[in-house]
């Protein structure tokens, strides 16, 4: 029955990967590819690896509560605080701050989901990684890294393969940057770790120099919060 459930997914992914494939992936397509790993023997052993880092099993049991940023709150924040550059980062793009995929958190696997899935601009803000293709593919190899989140380690496939078949001249950008979420991810403390929320009026700076991040400021794929 297991494997039946295995190969039933891998034919999910299949037709994911071959939309995002030619059509960069939008959030549906990359929330339907999330989601699809969620009861798999990989998340299984993402929830390993999270549970053994340090105090992880503890958020866990706990389901430590959504991220619900108040982004009016944010912005009142002091210049160069890590809420102030999240707020600012949401303002700029136009982001939906409240755009995250809805999902049941009692389970393990669902809450780890979903709180990846809901910091992931934050990282982006932490990292210094833009958010255009190749930053996109930084800021996911550090999760892929330092957990194996299932769903960005093939979405970085992904990304390599698309560049070498329908852009050449993309490829060497990204792999620099996901090289650099690489080296992030090995050096850095777990970022999924972290309580943002605990801290928004701490400096970024400080927040980067406590966690060991090297920012991607200054990179071709970085970008200034």
């Amino acid at each position: 029955m297991s494997r039946a459930r295995e190969l039933l997914r891998s034919v999910r992914n299949l037709a994911i990967i071959r939309e995002m494939a030619v059509s960069e992936g939008g959030l549906q397509s990359v929330g339907d590819l999330v989601d699809n790993f969620i009861d798999s023997e990989a998340m299984v052993v993402c929830l390993e690896r999270f549970k053994a880092l340090p105090g992880g099993a503890e958020m866990i049991e706990q389901r430590y509560p959504p991220f619900q940023p108040d982004l009016a709150a944010l912005e009142a924040l002091p210049e160069g605080s890590l809420g102030r550059a999240y707020a600012g980062m949401i303002r700029k793009l136009n982001y939906d701050p409240d755009f995250f995929r809805p999902r049941d958190t009692s389970s393990e696997a669902l809450w780890l989901t979903q709180r990846i899935a809901t910091t992931h601009d934050l990282h982006h803000v932490i990292g210094g990684f833009n958010t255009q293709s190749a930053g996109e593919s930084g800021v996911l190899a550090i999760t892929a890294t330092q957990i194996g989140f299932p769903a960005y380690v093939l979405i970085n496939t992904l990304a390599s393969f698309r560049a070498f078949r329908f852009a050449p001249a993309n490829l060497a950008s990204v792999s620099r940057s996901i090289a650099f979420g690489n080296r992030i991810g090995l050096e850095a403390k777990p970022l999924v770790l972290q309580r943002w929320e605990e801290a928004w009026d701490k400096p970024l700076r400080q927040w980067r120099q406590e966690l060991g991040v090297r920012s991607a400021e200054g990179e071709a794929f970085g970008a200034v919060y």
